[in-house]
């Protein structure tokens, strides 16, 4: 191993808690838990690790400083007090080295960094992880009516359960819904993550949504367009009466007010807007035809007058 001040980046006069800190930071960087598979990180984890428990041992850190002990915490052969190893790390040649009690550093010899590094604590077999499991998140498709309306589904896990769910009525494309604790396992007694399910909101047929309004295009005949009449269209409670006007063009608007979506900030619900689309037979008809040609002879008018003239 390295020399454990580099491995930690602190100078030789740093303090039990900055080295404490030091290592925090690199291991919240490199713990494998958080890098899976990645045998460098691993290496270097084990190694700051290695580092920290030479350095922060008060004795291990005297000897270490005055030339017992090796970089991996092990006795030098051949030590002697006053040789060029204790002259090397800091002690005078024939003196006695300077530990961190000498530069007056307050060393807590019970200090232990896992428990302030994602409760991680050290017992007899070395580490044991603490740490709150991962969340999930699922995406879950929901068909326009059920997402305007409200209702219940089902959703799978990553451990193979199943969940039902309540999709609130109004839900919109990427709402999301959070199921406490059902994400990934926590580890050594913490908690589990938790789930997050991502709602895409299926497109309908005919209805179109704009906030909590429903839009719908309706097509209606040329006797409903010129007559007027009572038909009937949908809603997404179901479908109701509509008196078309006399007269109707494509493009006439009405509003079906409270037939909309609910607001479930407001508990209002939108209104239903129903465009008509004057729309001819599929095929051509001959009477039709005739009866048009007639009736243009002497009804002239003009309906791109808007235009004007180029």
């Amino acid at each position: 191993m390295a020399d454990p001040y580099k491995v930690l980046g602190v100078s030789r006069l740093a303090s039990a808690d900055e080295i404490k800190k030091a290592y925090r930071k690199l291991a919240k960087k490199l713990h494998p838990d958080l890098n899976p598979g990645d045998k460098k990180i691993e290496g270097q984890f084990k190694e700051a690790s290695a580092a920290y428990d030479l350095l922060s041992d008060p004795d291990k850190r005297r000897k270490f400083d005055r030339g017992e002990l090796d970089e991996n915490g092990n006795p030098r052969a051949g030590f002697q007090p006053g040789g060029p190893w204790s002259n090397a790390r800091g002690g005078a040649a024939g003196g006695k080295a300077k530990g961190p009690r000498d530069f007056g550093i307050d060393v807590d010899e019970n200090d232990d960094i896992f428990k302030d590094f994602f409760g991680f604590g050290r017992g007899r077999n070395g580490p044991n992880v603490r740490m709150r499991g991962a969340d999930v998140t699922y995406r879950l498709d929901v068909d326009f009516l059920e997402a305007a309306k409200g209702t219940k589904k089902r959703v799978g896990l990553t451990d193979g359960k199943t969940l039902d769910v309540t999709i609130p009525a109004g839900t919109e494309t990427g709402s999301q819904l959070r199921l406490k604790g059902q994400g990934m396992a926590g580890q050594g007694g913490s908690a589990n993550g938790d789930a997050f399910v991502e709602i895409a909101v299926k497109p309908h047929p005919y209805f179109e949504r704009d906030g909590f309004d429903v839009l719908l295009e309706c097509p209606i005949t040329l006797p409903e367009a010129v007559l007027g009449g009572t038909i009937e269209i949908p809603t997404i409670d179901g479908r109701v009466a509509l008196k078309v006007p006399i007269g109707s063009n494509s493009g006439t608007q009405l509003r079906l007010k409270g037939k909309g979506i609910l607001n479930p900030k407001t508990k209002n619900r939108g209104d239903q807007y129903v465009r008509f689309v004057v729309t001819l037979p599929p095929k051509s008809d001959p009477d039709l035809e005739a009866a048009i040609k007639t009736w243009a002879k002497s009804h002239d008018y003009d309906v791109r007058k808007k235009f004007g003239e180029e």
